[in-house]
């Protein structure tokens, strides 16, 4: 009896997903609700087992985290979502759900999604540094939790890049300003 009623829900379920889907989408660009589900769900399930990891390691957790924690925290989100989703030398990565679009800035790449064979929202979550960002800084907070002073040394080495990015930039950009070489 439990197999038919689990039939005749994942029946509506599916009609109900379908519809949405349908009224959602515009009329010339659909868009792969289904696979979004998936992505939140596969971050939930994520997130549930680092914490649970945490909680297993008895660890204590933090108050609060410290603005200094917050400002490292962000620093090296930004450089290492934009290090694997936008770099040049981290494409093969991105490759099989990707296509190559063609150059973006210094040492980066402009890529689109793949449509065929469900690889739409893979593709948009691994070109997209603000999609990537959620999942990284997810993963440096496990870090900080679990292994804090691996995690704080890589934070660190990621914040430096990003500040020496911003130099290299800085510096080409007064080069050609002023017209030197």
């Amino acid at each position: 009896m439990g197999t038919v009623a689990d039939s005749s829900v994942a029946r509506r379920l599916h009609g109900f997903l379908r519809n949405t889907q349908r009224h959602y989408a515009a009329a010339d660009h659909e868009r792969p609700l289904g696979g979004y589900l998936t992505a939140m769900a596969g971050f939930g399930l994520y997130t549930v087992a680092w914490a649970t990891a945490v909680r297993l390691s008895g660890r204590p957790l933090p108050d609060r985290p410290t603005p200094w924690d917050v400002a490292l925290t962000s620093v090296a989100t930004f450089r290492l979502s934009r290090l694997l989703s936008k770099a040049s030398v981290t494409s093969p990565l991105r490759a099989p759900f990707t296509r190559y679009v063609g150059p973006q800035g210094p040492a980066e790449l402009q890529e689109e999604a793949q449509t065929e064979g469900g690889k739409e929202t893979v593709g948009e979550l691994v070109t997209c540094p603000f999609c990537t960002g959620v999942w990284v800084a997810s993963t440096l907070t496990a870090g900080r939790l679990l292994w804090p002073r691996a995690t704080n040394t890589a934070m660190g080495a990621l914040a430096a890049l990003a500040g020496a990015d911003a130099l290299q930039l800085t510096y080409t950009a007064l080069v050609e300003k002023t017209g030197g070489e």
